[in-house]
């Protein structure tokens, strides 16, 4: 058992003897193929880096030669170009340097020519003053009179040229206004057509027979007394058939008591106490007229805001007349050119409107409050609150005051034009001839004046002066002063014209 074992230990140790050995001779092989494996990749990686240094070193090479020639050209070019600029610096030197002597020579004869020129207006000198002095001994005036005559001539001169400048432009632009102003006129009145009715100061009421009459009058008279204490208006009973006659100042007044009376025909029963009965119903009714009538000349119009109070003094104008002319009918025929020639003007139409309707409204009640009518309708229209526009176009209506705005113009144009067309107004023909002689006589009285004629119904006064009295600048202040008197001296519906005439005749006989 032993001995086996000893084979056994010997057996196991000359394996593992045998196995070592075996495995020493394997690495010896691989570490000596992994020497050999290295030395062959030393020797590769060495052939590779020689191989790469060549690379490099030729493309390094190749890289600054490049670059020196690019160098080398860029040297070049700027040698050159600096060549280039030092020799147009040099030119520009040279060409400074001619400059400067050509500056210098023309300086030399600049010079020259300014000491030719003193020597020149040296000698001019003299002889002007030579000159002088011999003029002043010719003439036998001094310069200074000499100027003041030749500035006097020229004055004279240029004061002619401006006035037949000025007059030439004056006459051009009156044609021009004229024929504008022509054509708005005719526009503005073929806009508006109104009717008139001439009313006087008498309305008659037709009775159904002359018995009426003594009813009228009543027992000694008490009813005829009864209404005209109540109405303030005279009855006349005369002969007349079938007819009483209505006296009174105040239409309003006459109108009411022309409703009453109709109303107490109608009814039948006159005596005092019904009398005064039916005319406060009257008075009553006609108010509502009133008020009626003045809110249609206000829609006629095309007006609103305004106080009721005017609207009541409107309608009050139906019953008022001027030279036969009723005066709410004027109103409203002033109202409506007012705004057609507003708004072909391009003014404003309503407030031309509305001042044309009240420019009148003082004649309401002129025959009640003292002062003229224009500065009436101003207190009145000032009480019910009116724009400052309005106020100043009524108060500048008959020229008291003097118009500042374009509405208030067009209410005095289209006042005169609605007062001063054919028909419009009626005169007796003894205050007709009184107009026209005192229009002449005006006329007449200035220095100057050889004759005047008032012609076409007074509408135009031509004056004949003489003219070794009065020169054509002065007919034109001659003018200018007679339109001042008459304006001032008398009393004219619409305008007149004032014609100046200056007429110089030469005469000789030939014998």
């Amino acid at each position: 058992m032993l001995l086996e074992g000893v084979v056994l230990v010997v057996v196991a140790i000359g394996s593992v003897i045998l196995g070592y050995s075996y495995r020493k001779r394997i690495a010896e092989s691989k570490i000596k193929s992994a020497e050999e494996a290295a030395k062959r990749i030393i020797e590769d990686a060495t052939k590779q880096c020689e191989t790469i240094k060549k690379e490099t070193l030729l493309e390094a090479k190749e890289e600054i030669h490049k670059l020196r020639s690019e160098l080398d050209k860029e040297t070049r070019e700027r040698r050159n170009e600096i060549q280039r600029a030092e020799r147009r610096a040099q030119q520009k030197e040279e060409n400074l340097d001619k400059k400067l002597e050509s500056l210098e020579n023309k300086e030399e004869g600049i010079l020259k020519k300014e000491k030719e020129l003193q020597r020149l207006k040296e000698d001019i000198e003299k002889l002007h003053k030579k000159q002088m002095l011999e003029l002043e001994r010719v003439s036998e005036l001094t310069r200074d009179q000499a100027r003041e005559l030749l500035l006097g001539s020229l004055e004279k001169d240029l004061a002619r040229d401006m006035a037949v400048k000025i007059r030439e432009h004056e006459n051009r632009a009156k044609e021009e206004a004229e024929r504008k102003a022509k054509n708005i006129v005719a526009l503005a009145i073929q806009r508006s057509a109104s009717d008139y009715v001439a009313e006087t100061t008498v309305s008659v009421v037709i009775l159904p027979n002359d018995e009426m009459k003594g009813r009228i009058i009543g027992r000694e008279g008490r009813n005829i007394r009864a209404l005209e204490t109540a109405t303030g208006i005279d009855l006349i009973i005369d002969d007349t058939p079938e007819a009483v006659i209505l006296s009174g100042f105040d239409p309003v007044r006459r109108e009411v008591a022309k409703v009453a009376l109709e109303k107490l025909i109608l009814d039948g029963r006159i005596h005092p106490a019904r009398i005064e009965e039916v005319v406060e119903k009257a008075r009553k009714e006609v108010d509502n007229r009133i008020k009626e009538v003045g809110e249609q000349a206000i829609f006629e119009v095309g007006l609103h805001g305004i106080h009721p109070e005017i609207v009541k003094l409107i309608g009050r104008l139906k019953y008022r007349t001027s030279y036969g002319q009723n005066i709410l009918k004027h109103s409203l025929e002033v109202a409506h050119l007012a705004g057609v020639m507003a708004a072909e003007i391009g003014a404003d139409i309503r407030l031309a409107k509305r001042a044309g309707l009240l420019h009148d409204i003082g004649k309401a009640v002129d025959h009640e409050v003292e002062g003229s009518h224009a500065q009436i309708g101003v207190d009145l229209a000032k009480r019910y609150k009116e724009s400052p526009e309005v106020l100043h176009a009524i108060a500048a209506h008959h020229g008291d005051v003097e118009a500042t705005t374009m509405e208030a113009i067009l209410v005095q144009a289209a006042d005169a034009i609605s007062a001063a067309r054919p028909g419009a107004r009626r005169e007796t023909l003894e205050t007709y001839v009184k107009r026209l002689e005192k229009l002449e006589e005006i006329t007449n009285s200035f220095a100057g004046v050889e004759k005047s004629y008032a012609i076409q119904a007074g509408r135009e006064v031509r004056i004949v002066v003489k003219p070794e009295k009065i020169s054509d600048d002065g007919i034109v202040l001659m003018a200018r002063e007679m339109v001042k008197r008459i304006e001032k001296e008398l009393e004219y519906p619409g305008q007149i014209k004032i014609n100046v005439i200056r007429e110089t005749r030469s005469v000789e006989y030939a014998k």
